[in-house]
């Protein structure tokens, strides 16, 4: 029976559909036919089937009701707004068949009642969708200022502010769980929307909890509720955040779980509450090792771009976050030291320049000077000796050198010392000794000799 019951109930918001349908197309036709009244027999027609439908959406919605557990004071409102749009619909029915049984509807003017009934049924489906829903459903999308000018309540995500240096210092509830929740949970268990009669905004909701008992028990996660809630899988219907809505990140669950089962404390650091620091690292700043420059450049001139292209040179951005580019020659093995002047037009902007296999000469280097932000340069198979490369050393940008197969020679090796963030350096097949030197700087640079050997492993010596 209580499968019955819970099975009727859930059809609630299905059936509910129907009652609107059939008001909704009577209101149109009477409108409709004000004037040419040849739709008269139809009229009362569609409000005796939005009545019965009505009356069909009331009693499954009050076993939704009872057997979801929702609470009288969340329904209410709907509740009796939905049979009062019933028996209005038996009303509209007696009006629009001329029914003489009561008196007060000969008196009220059709259109009287018409806007009477859509305001009823605009109400009822308002308060459904509020509980379906929640009362902000349409309004979470605006900006947040436009919903504090529509009086609505807002709540800024809060970001988790830790680093290296002040993650002990920082206040384990105020500067880490409370953005957990606030981002993830508030929205839903607030003082104006009030999920299950859970506040999650402040230290005396969280302990309060909800109307199944308390949420957070101490020192045991594994048994509270607000964390084990999280854990489930997402198409689960007891999974919270529900489906839609800003979902937590696995290292916040984990967080969250830990901070409980230390106790939930409210106050203190978090070195005093003795968390350990793995719990924190995800949260720490990512230094991007990317082959440009962390900076803001403003874009190259399309125009420049595309006459530099019709030489033969290839131009391409490095990333749709960023405008810098990435400069090839592959495709004009004929690029010389007096060519590198078309390239100064977008000289800000390149942060990647590809010369090998071309015929430039040591000349390059005074030239390459120009290139403020060059980050990833390649000479590769180049005439390239090494001589005034360490003119060089005023890139401040500059990461990477691939001088690979070129005519480099060891003696300039050491004129790398002075490179600020210069981290490899490629020089296999180059008249530099192997086994000389492999790092520089005290291993800042790394100094790459190629010619590996992948050592052997007993399939290769299977004959098949």
């Amino acid at each position: 029976m209580d499968v019955l019951k819970q099975l009727l109930g859930r059809l609630h918001p299905i059936i509910v559909h129907l009652p609107i349908g059939f008001i909704v197309f009577g209101l149109l036709l009477q409108w409709y036919d004000r004037k040419r009244q040849t739709y008269g027999e139809l009229i009362p027609i569609a409000y005796l089937w939005g009545g019965i439908a009505a009356v069909v959406a009331c009693l499954t919605g009050y076993l939704q009701y009872t057997g979801e557990g929702y609470a009288f004071d969340t329904v209410k409102w709907h509740l009796w707004s939905g049979v009062a749009t019933a028996l209005f619909s038996f009303l509209m029915y007696a009006k629009s068949e001329g029914t003489k049984a009561f008196s007060f509807l000969e008196r009220t003017p059709t259109i009287t009642l018409s806007i009477v009934f859509f305001i009823l049924i605009s109400f009822t489906g308002h308060k459904g969708g509020n509980i379906t829903h929640g009362e902000d459903y349409l309004v979470e999308p605006l900006p947040n200022n436009i919903k504090s000018a529509l009086g609505y309540e807002t709540f800024e995500e809060k970001q988790i502010k830790l680093n290296e240096d002040n993650w002990e210092e920082a206040l384990l509830y105020e500067d880490v769980v409370k953005p957990i929740l606030n981002n993830n949970c508030v929205s839903c268990h607030n003082p104006k929307k009030t999920k299950g009669e859970l506040l999650l905004h402040s230290k005396e909701g969280i302990l309060n909890g909800g109307e199944n008992g308390e949420v957070v028990v101490a020192n045991d996660a594994s048994q509270s509720e607000v964390f084990t809630r999280m854990k489930l899988p997402n198409d689960d219907d007891n999974h919270m955040p529900p489906e839609g809505k800003r979902q937590p990140t696995k290292e916040e669950i984990i967080l969250l779980g830990a901070w409980i089962d230390a106790g939930h404390p409210f106050e203190g650091t978090i070195k005093e509450n003795g968390l350990a620091k793995e719990l924190f690292t995800s949260f720490f700043p990512q230094n991007l090792d990317n082959d440009y420059p962390d900076i803001e450049i403003t874009a190259a001139s399309q125009d420049s771009i595309k006459i530099i292209e019709e030489t033969g040179v290839h131009v391409d951005p490095i990333s749709e976050s960023s405008n810098f580019l990435s400069v090839s020659c592959i495709n004009k093995p004929a690029f010389s030291d007096a060519d590198f002047e078309n390239l100064l037009s977008i000289a800000p902007q390149i942060a990647q320049l590809d010369l090998g296999g071309t015929q430039v000469t040591d000349a390059i280097f005074e030239k390459l000077t120009q290139l403020p932000n060059l980050t990833i340069l390649k000479l590769d198979n180049t005439s390239i000796t090494g001589q005034n490369i360490k003119q060089l050393s005023s890139l401040e940008h500059i990461k990477s050198i691939n001088l690979t197969a070129s005519k480099f020679e060891e003696t300039h090796l050491p004129d790398f010392s002075g490179f600020k963030k210069l981290k490899k350096i490629y020089l296999y097949k180059t008249k530099s000794e192997s086994q000389g030197i492999k790092t520089l700087n005290d291993g800042q640079i790394t100094v790459d000799y190629g010619n590996y050997e992948l050592p052997p492993i007993p399939s290769d010596s299977i004959i098949y």
